[in-house]
């Protein structure tokens, strides 16, 4: 039995306790965590600070180690989001539907886990709980495989949280650390379909594509953020400004931040100035069309079509001067990756026409796409952004994270 199989095999045994649970004793282990996490501060921190010494050392850019970054504040504020979810209602045995057949047999269709969830994400602390906790409150089972750079800060909060969930009467199993963070026992994982159910990527494009190319295990796929703002001509300039920049600035190294910028050119002349100007604080590179280049001058590094595709993470920003909403569609269709885009206009009839054409997860008018978020959808903490149309789309909460189940009662009925 491989590794994999070894943490399969655990989490299979767990699945049952986990999937029976009462809603008070999934809530009970979920406020344990909590209070695990805010009394361990220290000993987060110290780990988390293992995995940024090595950052520095291996030259990782400041945007991606302030993502993998812990403080006493994040700390406390990831324990805040463990008792938001707490309060929430849990899905499972909630019935979505139900009728009385003709022969009077009742059907009713109730929401169960999924099961066994593994989970691969990239360099943030951050998603160890989230993700932990969310499967927890909808009864699944987790194994969860962090990045390499995050590797103490995620292994101790996953001690935390087993300890908290074995002092609770739960399996401790029901929470996974895959502590081998080899390509191939990463693979192994994808492959694992005699014991997970489902299988959930969430990071930038290359690890989203190794899963989709390599996993037997169904997949939800999330994450990936080409997110663009087009500026209308009819838009409210200082709006657009303040969008722009908190959509690119705000935290760059998220999905939801945006990476491209299109603007009407009979405005051009007149808002790239000022966006510009707000983007400078924040040092952005602007990577222009010759449009953008003719008003903004020689600071416009020369764009490609590859900066068009790309999710940058990053003080980067690609432009392009379009002629009016119907090039803007276009753009957006040929390089979005479905995760969130924006329009910010006066016009009703262009705002109307964005959200129908556009094709994406989440569609904003005159508001940035940095509200794409679990949280802001009140959903407590989020599993991660599905990309996809199967099952869930957007921000996936705990309703995500189940099934169904149809319930029959019959008193001797035959066919």
């Amino acid at each position: 039995m491989t590794y994999i199989e070894t943490l399969g095999a655990r989490a299979k045994a767990s699945e049952k306790a986990m999937r029976c649970a009462s809603a008070q004793k999934k809530n009970e282990a979920l406020e344990a965590i909590a209070k695990a996490l805010t009394d361990n501060i220290d000993r987060i921190l110290s780990a988390n600070a293992l995995d940024l010494e090595a950052a520095e050392s291996n030259g990782i850019s400041k945007v991606m180690q302030d993502r993998l970054r812990l403080t006493e504040d994040r700390v406390k504020s990831i324990a805040a989001s463990v008792l938001d979810v707490v309060k929430l209602s849990d899905p499972v045995g909630s019935a979505d539907s139900g009728m009385i057949a003709p022969n009077g047999m009742r059907i009713t269709k109730i929401r169960v886990p999924l099961g066994v969830i593994g989970i691969i994400f990239e360099s943030r602390p951050n998603v160890t709980v989230d993700a932990a906790v969310l499967c927890l409150k909808t009864g699944n089972v987790v194994i969860l495989r962090g990045g390499k750079e995050a590797y103490n800060s995620n292994k101790c909060l996953c001690d935390i949280m087993r300890g908290a969930v074995s002092a609770c009467g739960l399996p401790e199993d029901a929470v996974q650390f895959v502590d081998d963070t080899t390509r191939e026992v990463t693979t192994q994982l994808m492959r694992c379909s005699d014991y997970l159910d489902v299988l959930i990527p969430r990071g930038g494009a290359g690890l989203i594509r190794a899963v989709k190319e390599n996993a037997t295990v169904p997949v939800i796929e999330t994450g990936v953020g080409n997110c663009h703002v087009y500026v209308d001509d009819t838009a409210d300039l200082e709006m657009a400004v303040n969008i722009v920049d908190n959509g690119k600035t705000q935290r760059p190294s998220v999905c939801n931040a945006i990476e491209s910028l299109l603007v009407h050119e009979k405005i051009a002349d007149k808002v790239l100035p000022m966006i510009k100007a707000r983007l400078d604080r924040h040092n952005v590179e602007i990577r222009g069309c010759e449009k953008t280049a003719a008003i903004l001058g020689n600071c416009v590094v020369p764009v490609t079509e590859e900066d068009y595709a790309t999710e940058f993470l990053d003080y980067i920003i690609s432009v392009k001067v379009v002629s009016g909403i119907d090039e803007a569609i276009d753009h957006i269709s040929k390089y979005t990756t479905g995760h969130s885009e924006c329009i910010v206009t006066n016009s009703l009839a262009n705002a109307e026409k964005f959200k129908s054409e556009i094709d994406a997860a989440a569609v904003y008018v005159n508001a940035s796409t940095r509200f794409t978020d679990g949280g802001e959808f009140g959903f407590g903490a989020e599993i991660g952004i599905s990309t996809q149309k199967l099952h869930a789309r957007g921000p996936m909460g705990l309703r995500e994270l189940t099934s169904m189940k149809y319930l029959i009662d019959g008193n001797g009925q035959i066919r």
